[in-house]
């Protein structure tokens, strides 16, 4: 089983990348908003249910995937309602089953995300497309995270495109 982690600040393109990706490699993404807007249905977000049953889902796939040999890729935002330690127990989730974890760090300039946040593809999908709440949200420590463990790589999507990041991606981790 291998999982690759990607992950980075909002509007850095883990979503765009990762379909990129997953059609280059043929893995399946289980990218974080599957079960973030499974459980705003239900939860406001960061509610202690929100946060207990969306920690808890993330882990039980990542362990039926781990028991069924199964590599995927991942999309992870680091924020404050998520522990602390949930990159760490990930990883020992699944090397412990046998599996690897490559961590995938992506990141772009304040500008660019500026630019990108209020994006039509962004507000269709449910996600954070307010450039006035995420610096509101910046402010209050919404998105403060410890380190999270050395990537194999880390790509600046300012830079390239999402295909080239993918390539990189695919090329330096070996990915079929």
């Amino acid at each position: 089983m291998r999982l690759v982690f990607l992950h980075g600040p909002a509007a850095s393109g883990k979503l765009t990348v990762a379909k990129e990706l997953a059609a280059a490699t043929g893995l399946p993404l289980f990218h974080n908003h599957l079960v973030v807007d499974a459980l705003l249905a239900v939860f406001p977000f960061g509610s202690p249910g929100f946060v207990a049953l969306r920690e808890h889902m993330w882990l039980d796939v990542f362990a039926a995937a781990a028991a069924e040999d199964r590599s995927l890729i991942f999309t992870f935002h680091p924020e404050a309602s998520v522990a602390p330690d949930f990159p760490q127990r990930v990883a020992a989730l699944v090397e412990n089953a046998g599996g690897r974890i490559d961590f995938v760090a992506l990141d772009c300039a304040a500008e660019v995300v500026a630019a990108r946040v209020e994006a039509p593809s962004r507000q269709a999908c449910g996600k954070l497309s307010s450039l006035a709440l995420l610096r509101e949200l910046e402010a209050a420590g919404a998105f403060a995270y410890p380190p999270l463990p050395a990537p194999a790589l880390t790509i600046d999507t300012g830079a390239v495109s999402p295909a080239e990041a993918a390539a990189q991606i695919r090329a330096t981790l070996a990915l079929g």
